[in-house]
């Protein structure tokens, strides 16, 4: 596959190189560029993180899963290439004024995450770091750096969008199709090739499982799958939607949604992470599922020329099982819109960047005192994401009290029977989703105070 793209400001062409070679170990072994950093090689640490531009924005990626075949088109940008000559970037002078280096093998991939929040304006110094880990604990002085550096303008001259490419090379390139009929039409010929949107999976079957991945179909230039259609009564999600732009486009609409999706992985990992990719990997851990089943969400699948529409939860048939045949893939997922009633709650070892143990989100209509709909669906409760039927059950047509509530929570042992493992016990995992709908309850009456009204 040959490859064109921006490295620091110069063009660079790779003719009939690997697609799936990470771009951190082309940086590091073929470039020389050595100030991008090896440390998870899982998407976690954020050491090797660097700046991503094209004509939808620049955005701090994970290098160590970004394949070489994401890239075409692109601008990339690596710590060497942030100062201009001798002058250094305003984050890196507010590293140094600021003492935020220490040991300094995490600080240029610190850098690079605020050098890129402070090119887009972004101040949530907080979130903006949450996928970058100090191993000396230095966190104090590099968020004063990043205050610093936040009141200063962006140097002129410094665009990493700066003569991007166009990614005409894969107008008509089956391994990178450009609109959602070439991908149809290449799946039709290739069923069985692995589809990589933004690999923060998929990567890992590279760098840990050290799969070979080949053959190869990049979907991250598949623009007609990166649309968000909101409609007077529906809402429309293309699979290629990153779920970072679903995080900003949900928000006035489902608040407590994007509230849960604030804390789905890192930056690096939002900006390129798919919703279609969270869906069909089937994860009964994955944190979109569950809230999109509580929407009562349809599921876009097609097939060559065949389309279908599922419900979501039907979707998933069992642990790595889903109802998803050879050559088909997730165009998008849709739902109704409807009064913001959602509630989304994910239960974790640490608030950042971590998998969810339990994750449980509640969709309970009331008219006049009384349930007239409920949709409850988990994560981490069973082989998939699954709703919590015989609670629904229970609560339906009944007044909406506490009674009832409490009435409601042995029907949990019917519905799941859950695991124990290194995130929680099943016991733990049981209890955990009882007082979930006991905490929903409360936050409806107003009794306790939701999480989003005590963000800063």
């Amino acid at each position: 596959m040959d490859i064109a793209f921006l490295l620091n400001g110069e063009s660079v062409t790779l003719r009939d190189v690997d697609p799936t070679r990470t771009t951190l170990d082309w940086l590091r072994d073929t470039q020389g560029l050595t100030g991008t950093k090896e440390g998870c090689n899982e998407g976690d640490c954020g050491a090797c993180t660097i700046m991503v531009a094209d004509d939808h924005g620049t955005r701090a990626v994970n290098a160590c899963i970004l394949f070489l075949g994401q890239l075409n088109g692109k601008s990339l940008t690596t710590v060497e290439g942030l100062a201009q000559g001798d002058r250094l970037h305003p984050v890196q002078e507010a590293m140094v004024e600021r003492h935020g280096s220490q040991c300094g093998f995490c600080t240029p991939g610190i850098t690079m995450s605020l050098a890129a929040a402070h090119f887009n304006g972004d101040r949530s110094h907080d979130d903006v770091l949450a996928g970058n880990l100090c191993r000396c604990t230095g966190y104090a002085p590099i968020i004063r750096a990043a205050e610093d550096a936040a009141g200063a303008a962006v140097p002129d001259g410094f665009d990493p969008r700066a003569g991007a490419l166009s990614d005409d090379a894969g107008h008509d390139d089956p391994v990178r199709p450009r609109t959602s009929d070439a991908l149809a039409q290449a799946l039709m010929t290739s069923p069985h090739a692995t589809l990589v949107a933004g690999a923060t999976d998929v990567g890992l079957w590279a760098t840990k499982a050290l799969r070979d991945l080949n053959p190869v179909i990049f979907l991250n230039g598949v623009e007609d799958l990166q649309d968000i259609h909101i409609g007077d009564d529906t809402i429309r999600i293309g699979a290629g939607v990153t779920l970072e732009k679903l995080r900003g486009a949900i928000a006035p609409h489902h608040p407590h949604f994007a509230e849960m999706l604030r804390r789905f992985a890192s930056v690096q990992v939002r900006n390129v992470a798919t919703v279609g990719g969270n869906i069909a990997n089937g994860s009964p851990i994955g944190d979109t599922p569950p809230a999109l089943i509580a929407l009562d969400a349809r599921l876009h699948l097609r097939r060559g020329s065949e389309r279908r529409a599922i419900p979501l939860e039907s979707f998933f048939i069992d642990y790595g099982k889903q109802d998803r045949r050879p050559g088909e893939f997730v165009e998008a997922v849709s739902f109704n819109r409807q009064p913001d009633r959602l509630r989304v709650y994910k239960l974790s070892k640490r608030f950042d960047q971590d998998i969810s143990a339990v994750l449980g989100a509640f969709n309970i209509q009331v008219e006049a005192g009384v349930v007239t709909d409920a949709r409850i669906a988990f994560g981490g409760m069973a082989g998939i994401p699954k709703r919590a039927t015989h609670v629904e059950a229970v609560i339906a047509g009944k007044p909406w009290s506490e009674a009832t509530v409490s009435a409601a929570l042995p029907a949990f042992a019917k519905d799941f029977t859950p695991m124990s493992d290194m995130r929680a016990s099943a016991s733990y995992r049981l209890k955990a989703a009882q007082n979930l709908l006991l905490r929903y309850w409360h936050e409806d009456q107003g009794l306790t105070t939701s999480v989003l009204e005590v963000q800063p």
